[in-house]
């Protein structure tokens, strides 16, 4: 092997290579020498290292952990194939090496071979019934993985049966709970949360992810709580240290442009992807200089992608790098405004806004909530997601548009619309239609769908079809209630110019609660179909009624879910009673705020000179985190799935009664939320609208 006589560690190298082939240094030196091997082709010299010591050294009683490292090596110079082989050998020499077994799965895995990965891990977690914390925490981990590769192939009854093994093995681990839950949420499997004599039900629901938690509960005082202890658990303080904030630099005279980044893993046919990429087009770029941070799949390149790489100024595919080494192009680019557009969401890369890479980051677009982190110092909604007396809710200061729901007017709807039939829908019957995701449909929900049917007799709801058997059971469900199966019709999943062209077919959109419909619903009302939904109290409840009210139907938004139920039985009862609410949709529609992109995106850029502005006047927000260990506290005990029948002043009432217990045992610190003066006076939130 040629090496550079320049490089430090080359000498070092030259002597363990001989020692190894004279069988005179030990396992811990030959180990202390290939860590010294660091820069370029610093993986390469340590296999060969490895590779040497284990030629000579075949009788050693370590031998296996030799293999092991060398795996490790090999991996890091890109040969997997011979990475699996030396896992193999170590594995051959200590079938009970759990650590190999571990990462022989994870090699597999990225070789493509699930199934093989599967039985690496599945061996590890029958293999053995001693029960030491390593083996505990292995087990865990081929769980967690085992969960985690059986998810994408469909095997959902698999994946859920592993994570909830590992649930049971270490409840104080949230990870595993946090994937079950969703599951379930996904599959309609109801109750979401089944706690055991091993695992409490505090213990799932302080497991939930903040995304989860939305679809779970209205609160948005514990939905603020969550996603600041996700934050510091599953986020974490960046290794080293934040790089920032670097010195906002003055925009002086004519010329200078403002540098704004999007960090995305949806850039691409996606519904963030959807709604930016008219953005991306509008945004004026004698002014701004707009760069995107992909971070999602690496073969994307979708005609939406194609299109929003055309009209930024630079494309980073950032997939590739680490958190550290992303967060470092990001600060090599000198982006003045960082955008958050993923939040708590699937591929997010949130610890690369933890070493504050800009000094102004910002929250919007792809994520229902609050991040309740340390760094983000705003957040983009409008007045109805987010009323001014609703902002204690965020730890972020919150900064407005006219309509928080960006769409494209240029998406392609495909021109042959189908009939009733072509979908299974019956001629006769008044269309109810929900095109939420599975996971949005809790058993409050549901129930309140099969009270409308029971009462509409001539109806039927239209959703989209779900994975992992949630269609029989949602079928089963309305049985036990009364409702014919087959009046719950299930829609194939479909490109989404054919699904646009589709939904004209329903009557009426009924939403979900307490996560509403986003970008489901500026498409149903871009086609015309009316929306029901109820104004809950959280930014994911809220934020249809933002949407319905934009696009110039704000009457159609209740304030009760007997309301709801009320006025969703008058419209199927009486049909025509709708035609004004379509008549408004298609005279209004390209005056409506919803479809107003423009004015959107110039308000947007209005904002980003707002922070701009502030950040050179040194005042920028400090996100408020005050107490949210202890509203964490509260929240994790309370009835949560009950929150969305109290009316605000019993909301209000619910918290500030634990707080005042609390602080009669410890004393609680003044805070702009529930709890004013320490909890010692009457004041209280005014009640939103």
């Amino acid at each position: 092997m040629a090496l550079k006589a320049e490089h430090p560690s080359i000498g070092l190298l030259a002597c363990a290579l001989e020692r190894a082939k004279l069988r005179t240094i030990d396992l811990a030196e030959l180990i202390g020498a290939a860590e010294a091997q660091i820069g370029e082709g610093a993986a390469p010299r340590k296999a060969e290292l490895y590779q040497t010591w284990i030629a000579f050294n075949a009788d050693h009683r370590l031998l296996h952990f030799a293999y092991f490292n060398l795996s490790i090596a090999l991996r890091a110079a890109g040969d997997l194939v011979a990475s699996i082989n030396a896992l193999q050998e170590a594995l051959r020499l200590d079938p009970s090496f759990t650590s190999a077994r571990i990462n022989l799965g994870r090699a597999y895995e990225d070789a493509g071979q699930v199934a093989e990965a599967v039985r690496q891990w599945r061996a590890l977690v029958d293999g053995s019934s001693q029960v030491t914390p390593e083996l505990v925490a292995h087990r865990v981990m081929a769980l967690e993985h085992i969960g985690r590769v059986l998810e994408p192939t469909e095997r959902l009854d698999l994946a859920e049966e592993a994570l909830r093994a590992a649930v049971e093995l270490r409840p104080e681990k949230t990870e595993a709970a946090q994937h079950w839950i969703a599951l379930r949420q996904r599959q309609c499997k109801w109750p979401a949360l089944q706690p055991s004599e091993r695992a409490s039900r505090k213990q799932m629901i302080a497991a939930m992810s903040p995304i989860s938690l939305a679809a779970f509960s209205d609160d948005p005082m514990f939905q603020l709580a969550r996603a600041n202890r996700y934050s510091r658990t599953f986020v974490g303080r960046p290794e080293g240290g934040p790089l920032g904030p670097p010195a906002a630099k003055r925009k002086l005279g004519f010329g200078k442009r403002l540098k704004v980044g999007y960090v995305s893993s949806d850039l691409r046919e996606h519904a963030v992807g959807f709604a930016l990429a008219e953005v991306f087009e509008l945004h004026d770029k004698s002014a701004f200089e707009i760069f995107a941070y992909y971070c999602g799949e690496p073969r994307a390149h979708d005609r939406t992608q194609e299109r929003i790489k055309s009209q930024v100024d630079r494309w980073q595919d950032i997939g590739s790098l680490s958190d550290l080494q992303a967060a470092r192009r990001i600060m090599e680019d000198e982006i003045d405004v960082l955008v958050d557009v993923n939040g708590y969401t699937k591929h997010a890369r949130t610890k690369i806004f933890a070493y504050r890479p800009a000094p102004v980051i910002v929250n919007w677009c792809g994520y229902p909530g609050t991040m309740g982190s340390p760094y983000h110092q705003y957040l983009i909604a409008d007045d109805k997601i987010i009323p001014p007396e609703c902002e204690l809710f965020y730890s972020e200061r919150v900064l407005r548009l006219p309509c928080n729901q960006p769409l494209d007017r240029k998406r392609r709807i495909d021109p042959a619309t189908p009939t009733r039939a072509d979908v299974g829908l019956p001629e006769g019957a008044f269309v109810y239609a929900s095109f939420n995701g599975m996971q949005k449909v809790t058993p409050a929900s549901f129930a309140r769908w099969m009270a409308i049917l029971a009462d509409v007799p001539n109806s039927v709801l239209w959703l989209l079809s779900g994975d992992g058997g949630a269609n029989e059971r949602l079928k089963e469900a309305a049985a036990r209630g009364g409702v014919a199966a087959e009046r719950l019709v299930f829609a194939r999943k479909a490109p989404n110019p054919q699904h646009l062209a589709r939904i004209v077919l329903a009557d009426l959109f009924l939403d979900t609660m307490p996560y509403g419909a986003h970008s489901t619903a500026a498409d149903a009302l871009t086609m015309g179909l009316p929306i029901m939904t109820i104004a809950g109290k959280s930014f994911a409840s809220r934020f249809c009624a933002s949407v319905v009210s934009a696009a110039g139907l704000p009457d159609l938004v209740c304030q009760t879910s007997d309301e709801y139920v009320r006025r969703a039985i008058e419209f199927g009862r009486n049909p025509s009673s709708l035609a004004r609410y379509r008549e408004r949709l298609r005279s209004g529609r390209e005056l409506s705020a919803l479809r107003d992109v423009p004015a959107l995106t110039k308000r947007l850029e209005g904002l980003f000179w707002q922070m701009q502005s502030e950040a050179e006047r040194g005042v920028l927000p400090t996100p408020d985190l005050t107490n949210l260990d202890v509203y964490f506290e509260i929240g994790a005990e309370l009835d949560l799935e009950t929150i969305e029948t109290l009316d605000w002043p019993a909301y209000r009432e619910l918290y500030a009664d634990r707080l005042k217990a609390w602080d009669r045992h410890e004393p609680i610190a003044p805070d702009r939320r529930f709890w004013r003066d320490g909890g010692r006076s009457d004041a209280s939130v005014a009640a939103a609208a």
